[in-house]
C-alpha cells in the first residue's frame, strides 16, 4: 500500500496539477490531503473540484475553519483575511459544504491525519518543539505513524523509549524503524516555506516497506502569480512562490 500524503495546498492549483501528474507517474493506492486546500492561491474552487474528482480524503485545516468560524477568521493576520475574503467569494456552494465539513482528523491504515498537531488541533503549530513538548504530544495518541501539516515545512519527529529526535527532512526516502513512533510533516504543495527550493513537496508513505519519500515537484509559478495579480491577492502571497 502507497499513499501519497499532500498537504497546504492553498488554492495553489498549478502546483497540485504538477504534483497530481507526479502521482500518477508513480503509481500511489490513496491520496490523503492534511488540509488547508485553499487561502492564499488564485484557483480554490479549481482546487477542490480536483480533489473532489480524486475522490481525495482530506481533514480540515485553519484556513477551512476560518470559512466556518467567525470568531477563528478574525484572529487571522491582515493577509490571510484578506486571502480568505478573496477566496470565499470564488468558491461555489458545493466547495464550501464540502470544506466547511472535513474531520478533525483522520484515522487510516493505522495512521493518524491532522492539520496542526496531534491528537487533533488544526490550529496547534509544530515550529521546533522542544523535547518535552514532543513527549507530551506523543502521549496523547497511540498511532505510530502521524502526519501533519501547517508549518510548511520538511520535519520528522520520533519516539523511541524515552527519547526524542528531531530532524529536517530532504528529499529522497527515509526508512521509518519498527522501534520507533514517527511524526512526519511532509511540507506544502502550494507554498512551501522549507530550506530546500520553490518546489511544490509531498510524501509518499509506503506502508509495507515502512518508509516515506519526500518527492519536490516544479510547476507553473509565473501562471500562478499572474492570476494572484489579476484576482487581487496580496502581493506577499506571490512574493513567497519565488525564491
Amino acid at each position: 500500500m502507497r499513499i501519497a500524503v499532500i498537504a497546504d495546498v492553498h488554492g495553489n492549483y498549478r502546483a497540485l496539477e504538477a504534483v497530481f501528474a507526479d502521482i500518477d507517474e508513480i503509481g500511489v493506492d490513496e491520496i490523503i490531503s492534511l488540509g488547508d486546500n485553499i487561502g492564499y492561491g488564485p484557483e480554490p474552487e479549481e482546487v477542490v473540484q480536483c480533489l473532489l474528482q480524486r475522490h481525495v480524503s482530506s481533514v480540515m485545516g485553519n484556513h477551512e475553519l476560518g470559512l466556518i468560524s467567525v470568531g477563528y477568521f478574525n484572529r487571522f493576520n491582515p493577509v490571510a483575511k484578506e486571502s480568505l475574503e478573496i477566496t470565499k467569494s470564488l468558491l461555489s456552494e458545493q466547495s464550501l459544504c464540502w470544506l466547511g465539513n472535513l474531520p478533525a482528523v483522520s484515522l487510516r491504515h493505522g495512521a493518524r491525519f491532522v492539520h496542526g498537531c496531534p491528537p487533533q488541533s488544526m490550529t496547534a503549530y509544530l515550529f521546533s518543539p522542544t523535547a518535552n513538548r514532543l513527549k507530551r504530544i506523543f502521549s496523547t495518541y497511540p498511532e505510530v505513524y502521524c502526519f501533519a501539516g501547517h508549518t510548511h515545512t520538511l520535519s520528522w519527529f520520533t519516539l523511541r523509549g524515552n527519547l526524542v529526535t528531531c530532524r529536517t527532512l530532504k528529499t529522497g526516502v527515509i526508512s521509518l524503524s519498527s522501534d520507533s513512533r514517527h511524526l512526519v510533516l511532509p511540507g506544502s504543495v502550494g507554498q512551501p516555506r522549507d530550506q530546500l527550493n520553490a518546489k511544490a513537496k509531498y510524501c509518499v508513505w509506503d506502508v509495507g516497506a515502512s518508509n516515506i519519500e519526500i518527492r519536490a515537484v516544479d510547476y507553473d509559478v509565473d501562471t500562478t502569480i499572474h492570476l494572484l495579480k489579476k484576482r487581487h491577492f496580496p502581493v506577499s502571497n506571490a512574493i513567497r512562490l519565488k525564491r
